[in-house]
């Protein structure tokens, strides 16, 4: 069995705050307001995973509300998403994303962010997808006031 999951996360850009991506820290005069470190990329695949084998989602899992994990490296989240997926008997077969964000430039930090999420997934880099795009300038994105990121996970039972 094949089983397929997305997921989807956005979050506000600030100036003072972080921009944590992929579980890298991207240099920029601007961050991501967010519970735990803001990284809408981890967090899109943590859904998708989750998703794909009906788990639930994020929120159920880290609840915003609960303090403990406010400022969270989100790359754990990522972690126990892994080990739930394993748990109910599906390999990773493939993960692929795509971070929206109009600056700061993303390509030299994408061989890091793959690196992260396989060896935290425990899966081959060549797994994993990660790309970068802007929205020329349209929406709340193009004006640099928010990063989004979109993922699409394949899992196959065991």
């Amino acid at each position: 069995m094949i089983k397929t999951g997305i997921g989807y996360d956005v979050h506000q850009l600030v100036e003072g705050e972080k921009l944590i991506l992929g579980g890298v820290e991207i240099p920029s005069e601007i961050g991501a307001v967010g519970h735990s470190d803001g990284d809408a990329l981890i967090h899109a695949i943590v859904d998708a995973l989750l998703g794909a084998a009906n788990l639930g989602d994020i929120g159920a899992l880290f609840p915003s509300k609960d303090d403990q994990w406010k400022g969270a490296d989100s790359l754990h989240f990522l972690n126990v998403a892994g080990d739930k997926v394993r748990g109910a008997e599906f390999d990773i077969n493939h993960v692929d994303s795509v971070i929206i964000l109009q600056k700061p430039k993303l390509s030299g930090f994408i061989p890091e962010m793959k690196y992260k999420i396989a060896y935290t997934l425990q899966i081959d880099e060549s797994q994993v997808s990660v790309k970068a795009t802007t929205t020329d300038h349209l929406g709340y994105i193009g004006e640099s006031k928010g990063v989004a990121a979109q993922s699409i996970v394949t899992i196959i039972k065991v």
